[in-house]
């Protein structure tokens, strides 16, 4: 018999009143009336046997995984919002505002879009920070360079899994704006420097590091309590 996973829509609003959203949704967002296309019966796994829940195939298995991400990073900036560190700028207020509002947005996109296409849509997952102080300027930014450097290598790695050409032009449109956020956090950490397109992100040939999704969830894998596989990936 199969066990029914119920997905929760708590912490799923969006503050629309603030000024970060609506400069948000005027830089081509529109796509956030986008449902998922090309998803049939096929697509639906029958990952609901166990307890742990599988990302799934194909472009669906792509989705949730860069769901799974957008999880993490609004839950991260949520944290930081909600109890600035000691001694925070105002400068620094905005951007950790901004970056918290896109973030929400994206992680609330991703849930909208794939729950109007299939049932086979990733729980909200819990997550864990072990060795982050929220007190703690360096402790905080270090974490959201660590979060936004991989986020962005993460879409690089998982375009080419990519089938359905509507879904690489938002994959496209989000990972320009969290290479933004890299930028903003890596400039706040090295200001005036050229930290914020640095070597360790950039190669020779002034592109953007990809990596695989099996090495990004080896990576994030301390902050996420919630297991999940995703066996096309050989991910669990």
């Amino acid at each position: 018999m199969k066990k029914t996973i119920n997905v929760s829509n708590q912490g799923a609003t969006l503050d629309t009143g603030r000024r970060n959203f609506l400069k948000l949704s005027g830089v081509g967002f529109a796509m956030a009336g986008l449902t998922l296309i090309g998803c049939d019966d096929n697509d639906v796994y029958d990952f609901m046997q166990t307890d742990v829940f599988d990302l799934g195939k194909g472009d669906v298995g792509v989705l949730n995984y860069a769901y799974a991400l957008e999880q993490l990073e609004a839950d991260f900036y949520t944290k930081v919002v909600n109890n600035f560190y000691s001694g925070i700028s105002t400068a620094e207020k905005e951007i950790f505002t901004d970056l918290y509002h896109h973030e929400v947005i994206h992680r609330d996109f991703f849930k909208a879009a794939i729950s109007g296409a299939t049932s086979n849509v990733l729980p909200t997952l819990e997550f864990q920070y072990p060795n982050v102080n929220f007190n703690d300027r360096n402790s905080v930014l270090a974490t959201a360079k660590a979060l936004e450097d991989t986020g962005v290598a993460a879409y690089n790695g998982a375009g080419k899994y990519i089938t359905n050409a509507d879904y690489l032009v938002i994959a496209g449109k989000i990972v320009s704006v969290e290479a933004r956020h890299a930028a903003a956090i890596r400039n706040l950490i090295n200001p005036g420097t050229a930290a914020f397109s640095g070597d360790d992100i950039i190669d020779s040939n002034g592109l953007d590091l990809a990596k695989e999704p099996k090495d990004i969830v080896t990576a994030a894998g301390g902050f996420i309590k919630t297991p999940f596989t995703w066996k096309e990936q050989g991910i669990g």
